[in-house]
């Protein structure tokens, strides 16, 4: 090789050993932004004078478009390639980071979080393969990771500058903006992973399946599934709200603390597990988590905000435990070919049990008041999970230990 092919190769190699960093900062963006105007939503419903359903519905419609944006549009960085994909999802979040910024009542809040998680969804998939095309195995974890830790860093990011810089609701989205402008350029010095191929058309039409081997055990787990996603909805709809109405505290800080607990733990718990069998998972999560939301209610009515945060962090493990443990009873049943169909029909299980919940948690937050509505929920969540504990057990398959 000469001299000349050596120093050419170097921007490449450099580009290719800091993008695994890029793909998961990029990851970790995406999802603080989704986050970042849950600590927000007191500060709206004041300013634009509207009830805890419609706070809920804009909450839960980011959901929806982003599970209709992981079933048609999830395989298209298979075709396009990972760069453009990802390129066309940042230009979309700023379009939506645009709308925040101007927002002059609940439908801009709306259209702001429709375009939103289309954005996500095309982005979670694109970068998600991107950083399993660089390392299978880091790319994995990374996936589990990142997007945790990004929900956490906006919620926590927010109530800071709501705590402490003038004009939140510009601010705020004045940062997203130069962030996302700042991914756009570098995206373009990092390698492509893939190759395009050919089928763009026919990857548009969604594709959902369980398997036959698999059925019995997603059906076993869903109850525990749905329960894991309806609490992170519950967290990132309503708690600020929830926190503020039951301990007095007026720190916006507080509130989106609580939320960040929430990732944080469960993105800890998904790392320090990460190497254990799927029934040792299962066995630390689902006491974790009924633990956890036991310590939440007691707090909450004890208005102590220091019980609170600690039973966050307890059932943020659990949370973060149960999700994995459930990812991991499934996938090794499927075939490599059936794995796509299964995933989405896990998607729609999920992202249903992440927003439709809380939208149901809005109308009842209306009628009873939030102490009430949070009581109501965490029984409905932990019947979810005794259920899930017996339809486990009573399985003939044996899910876990097979997994």
């Amino acid at each position: 090789m000469s001299e000349f092919d050596s120093t050419a190769e170097t921007p490449i190699s450099s580009a290719r050993r800091l993008a695994p960093s890029y793909y998961a900062a990029t990851s970790a963006l995406f999802l603080a932004a989704s986050s970042a105007p849950t600590p927000l939503y007191p500060l709206y419903q004041r300013a634009f004078d509207f009830s805890p359903v419609l706070l809920t519905i804009i909450f839960a419609v980011y959901a929806f478009s982003l599970l209709a944006a992981l079933l048609i549009v999830g395989s298209l960085s298979d075709h396009l390639g990972r760069r453009p994909a990802i390129f066309a999802s940042i230009l979309l979040n700023m379009v939506a980071t645009a709308l925040f910024l101007m927002a002059k009542g609940p439908d801009w809040l709306i259209a702001a979080r429709i375009v939103q998680g289309f954005a996500t969804g095309t982005a979670v998939s694109s970068v998600g393969a991107a950083l399993v095309d660089l390392d299978p195995i880091r790319g994995s974890i990374t996936n589990s990771l990142a997007p945790l830790a990004g929900m956490a860093i906006g919620a926590l990011g927010t109530s800071l500058l709501i705590q402490f810089a003038p004009a939140p609701t510009v601010l705020v989205y004045i940062v997203t903006l130069v962030l996302l402008a700042l991914q756009a350029v570098l995206l373009w010095l990092m390698p492509e992973t893939t190759v395009r191929r050919a089928g763009l058309l026919a990857s548009l039409k969604p594709q959902v399946a369980v398997p036959q081997q698999v059925r019995r055990t997603l059906l076993a787990l869903t109850p525990i599934n749905v329960a894991v996603w309806a609490l992170a909805g519950f967290y990132l709809s309503l708690v600020p709200s929830v926190v503020r109405a039951t301990t007095g505290s007026t720190a916006p800080l507080v509130g989106g603390s609580v939320v960040a607990a929430l990732t944080i733990s469960g993105a800890a718990a998904v790392f320090l597990l990460r190497k254990k069998s799927a029934t040792t998972i299962m066995r630390f999560g689902i006491p974790s988590m009924t633990l956890g939301i036991l310590t939440v209610i007691a707090g909450m009515h004890a208005a102590e905000v220091s019980i609170l945060a600690l039973g966050t962090l307890i059932a943020g493990a659990g949370f973060g435990a149960a999700f994995l443990g459930t990812v991991r009873s499934i996938m090794p049943l499927a075939k490599p070919d059936e794995r796509a169909g299964l995933l989405s029909a896990f998607y729609i299980q999920s992202y249903l049990a992440f927003s439709v919940p809380a939208i149901l948690a809005g109308f009842l937050s209306k009628a009873l008041g939030y102490a009430e509505a949070a009581d109501i929920y965490a029984a409905a969540i932990l019947l979810l999970v005794g259920w899930g504990v017996l339809a486990l057990r009573a399985s003939r398959e044996k899910p876990l230990s097979v997994a």
